[in-house]
């Protein structure tokens, strides 16, 4: 299967795991699903809210192939490849492709620091060549608040110019406005997704994609519908609420609150389980989140899993 042309609303599903923090596949299968019911164009799976580095390859393959096998189109996956090992992102980046999945979005190597933007081309350089796959669709992920390793600009140009075919995007998740409108102005035509939605409206105004947001877990269907709609003479209405879900959300740790709240919602208990190091909202944090977001007006539709 061709690599895919994303765009709109990509969701990092969580991920559940059993009270023996054994992953849960049959439940990640279904809110995978719930998501893609909601409204999500795409799943970003094995990112951050993924907990993708709380994950070993062999439970990332299996996850995967699980979707794959239960009926999630390969197309719309965009699972998580990047790792400080050379070898492991071209194993799992080679894996994705053979699923065929629609692209992969992909980590700097984060681990040694500083890091050249020649070492940087290098690694992403030798990770495509090594694949070998016009059916790659490779997917840069700027975080170095949590990476420690950013994307430079001139890393990104280089790449687009040697390989316009196969580095088709980015997620910006710097949570700096003004990196994102730099890249949307320096690259036209390149795919740039931020990870919040609170900026949906004017960041596609510049030509971005869409956004890839861990909010996308608790609000789908509304980012979605402000995906659809950002041209409207009313967009900047339907900004405001979506966005207010996004700050609400923000106020507490990101990760944990998307599966306190599922989980609380959904009423399945396993939901809210994290591996250490990171740990669970208290009880009363997840119900400070869900009173304030029921009182900022968000609409929930829950599901039966």
């Amino acid at each position: 299967m061709a690599k895919a042309n994303f765009s709109g609303v990509l969701v990092p599903a969580i991920t559940p795991y059993k009270p023996d923090l054994s992953v849960d596949a049959a439940l990640f299968g279904k809110v995978c699903h719930w998501l893609m019911a909601q409204g999500a164009n795409g799943l970003a799976v094995f990112g951050t809210t993924s907990e993708a580095n709380s994950l070993t390859n062999a439970e990332r393959k299996s996850l995967l192939e699980g979707l794959v096998a239960g009926g999630i189109d390969p197309s719309v996956l965009l699972p998580g490849t990047g790792e400080c090992s050379l070898m492991d992102t071209v194993d799992m980046t080679k894996h994705a492709v053979s699923l065929g999945c629609g692209g992969v979005l992909m980590l700097p190597p984060f681990y040694y620091k500083p890091v050249s933007d020649d070492g940087l081309f290098a690694f992403y350089s030798e990770v495509i060549e090594r694949v070998g796959s016009s059916d790659l669709g490779l997917w840069l992920y700027h975080i170095p608040q949590m990476a420690g390793v950013g994307v430079p600009h001139d890393v990104i140009e280089r790449l687009i110019k040697r390989y316009p075919d196969t580095v088709l995007g980015i997620k910006d998740s710097s949570g700096n406005w003004e990196n994102t409108e730099t890249m949307l102005k320096r690259f036209p035509g390149f795919k740039i997704f931020p990870s919040s939605e609170g900026v949906l409206v004017k960041a596609m105004r510049l030509g971005a994609a869409g956004c890839i947001t861990a909010s996308g877990n608790i609000n789908a269907a509304n980012i979605r519908h402000l995906v659809d709609h950002w041209q409207d003479a009313n967009a900047d209405e339907l900004q405001k609420p979506v966005a207010m879900v996004r700050d609400l959300f923000s106020k507490f740790p990101l990760i944990p609150a998307a599966k306190a709240f599922l989980s609380a919602e959904l009423t399945q208990p396993g939901l809210a389980t994290l591996r250490p190091p990171l740990m669970a909202l208290t009880q009363a944090q997840t119900d400070e989140l869900r009173s304030s977001l029921k009182g900022a007006g968000h609409s929930f539709a829950p599901a039966t899993f």
